[in-house]
């Protein structure tokens, strides 16, 4: 049978007219059991009350307490159509918009809400405490402490060969390093504590952090300390994110204060399907040596890369791949070896392993001097460096404040001058607790 557009609008009129009174069902109780027994009272009445904002708002707050998120926002939504100021509704859809992940949507609505003069007492005090706890979760602040035990076989950084060919007068003169100057090996403790801050906005976000870092050995002479602070914007967009930023670190070895630098960094990254996303990097850092001033050098670093997923054999991954140009710019016209440049490739993959995760790093740079580097060494010639590394770490929580760490990393670099070859490995074991 064919309906024309009047008697249908008259079966709606009929069926709004005929939706029984409600006031009955607000005597279930507030528990999930007593809910799902509404929820199932309320079912056949669909039909008598499709144009009830009460009856949609009174559906979508049972289904919302029996945990049915998405058909409680449908119902929600139907009521806010039918009847826009309907306050349990709007309630109600706050809650349901915070449990779906929309946090801010959820915020707006809530102070939406409490601008209203016809809100009980008992009401606008849950209100406001609901206010509080979501304007929280914006901000976060936790406080970090690393432990660690290693051994290194290398702790104070020295070159592989214990010999170096030195050219004094045109002829090659071998000379023995001495011991001190050689690797030495040895047990160490690696501390770490640290503070983080971040903010949350509706399509941004900032994060602040400090961290002073300090390694111990029987060598006291190649002890480490350091200071690091951190500070990134990031905007984000629908397919797109933008992430803006500075640092801050000053290091000293030995007891020594050794170097000071300051970073300024930005990237893009857009989103490619579902599964990758690409980005492009920009880098710039001012080093300051404080004992040795003609060091000093301004760093540059412009690169691309992409992220996927990258499962393996059933186990969900995460695969990162960047390369990047490097240039290094003396400050001082006495620099060994003047500007440098090269490139870097840097490969990550991550995923799950036991009841842990498992981070692989792979690194490889290049560089090369503008000028000779010194006419001791090699007659002078350009020097070149090519450094690697691995870096294998496996994170596994013990408690929601805890966690196991173990590292194992080595490091082989090389170059046409000799005295710059050097091999590095440590493996360390620990935990890293958050406050």
């Amino acid at each position: 049978m064919r309906w024309s557009f009047l008697p249908l609008c008259t079966l709606l009129s009929f069926s709004a007219q005929a939706c029984p009174d409600l006031s009955a069902y607000y005597a279930y109780g507030d528990d999930p059991q007593s809910q799902a027994t509404l929820e199932a009272a309320l079912a056949p009445l669909m039909s008598e009350c499709l144009r009830s904002s009460e009856f949609f708002a009174l559906y979508g707050a049972a289904q919302l307490e029996t945990g049915k998120l998405a058909e409680a926002l449908e119902m929600l939504e139907r009521a806010l159509l039918l009847d826009a100021g309907n306050g349990a509704a709007q309630i109600d859809y706050a809650q349901a918009l915070y449990l779906r992940g929309q946090l801010f949507s959820a915020l707006d609505l809530n102070a939406q809400i409490l601008q209203r003069g016809d809100i009980p007492s008992n009401v606008q005090t849950m209100l406001e405490q609901r206010e509080r706890q979501w304007r929280a979760q914006t901000r976060e602040v936790a406080v970090l402490a690393d432990v660690l035990a290693g051994y290194d076989d290398n702790l104070n950084g020295a070159p592989d060969p214990s010999q170096i060919t030195l050219t004094l007068s045109g002829e090659p003169v071998i000379l023995t390093l001495n011991p001190q100057y050689q690797p030495i090996s040895g047990p160490y403790m690696n501390l770490r504590l640290g503070g983080q801050f971040r903010q949350l906005g509706v399509n941004n976000q900032h994060n602040l952090s400090a961290d002073l870092r300090g390694r111990a050995s029987e060598d006291t002479g190649s002890d480490l300390a350091q200071f690091e602070t951190r500070y990134q914007y990031t905007q984000t967009q629908r397919d797109s994110a933008w992430h803006l930023g500075g640092a801050a670190s000053h290091l000293f070895f030995g007891g020594s204060a050794l170097y000071t630098a300051f970073e300024a960094n930005g990237r893009y990254q857009h989103r490619l399907g579902d599964n990758c996303s690409q980005r492009a990097d920009a880098a710039s850092q001012y080093q300051r040596y404080r004992s040795q001033s003609n060091l000093n050098a301004i760093e540059s670093k412009l690169g691309a890369g992409v992220e996927c997923s990258a499962p393996l054999a059933g186990r969900p991954g995460l695969l990162s791949l960047d390369m990047s140009l490097l240039n290094n710019a003396a400050l001082n016209g006495g620099r060994p070896g003047g500007d440098r440049n090269g490139w870097q490739i840097d490969l990550n993959w991550q995923t799950p392993l036991l009841k842990g995760v498992l981070s692989t790093q792979l690194n490889y740079t290049q560089l090369k001097d503008s000028q000779g580097y010194s006419a001791l060494l090699d007659n002078g010639a350009k020097r070149w460096l090519k450094r690697s590394y691995v870096l294998l770490q496996y994170r596994q929580l013990l408690r929601p404040d805890m966690a196991f760490v173990a590292n194992l990393y080595h490091q082989n670099q090389s170059s046409n001058i000799e005295l710059f070859d050097s091999i590095d490995s440590t493996v360390e074991l620990g935990i890293n607790i958050r406050f």
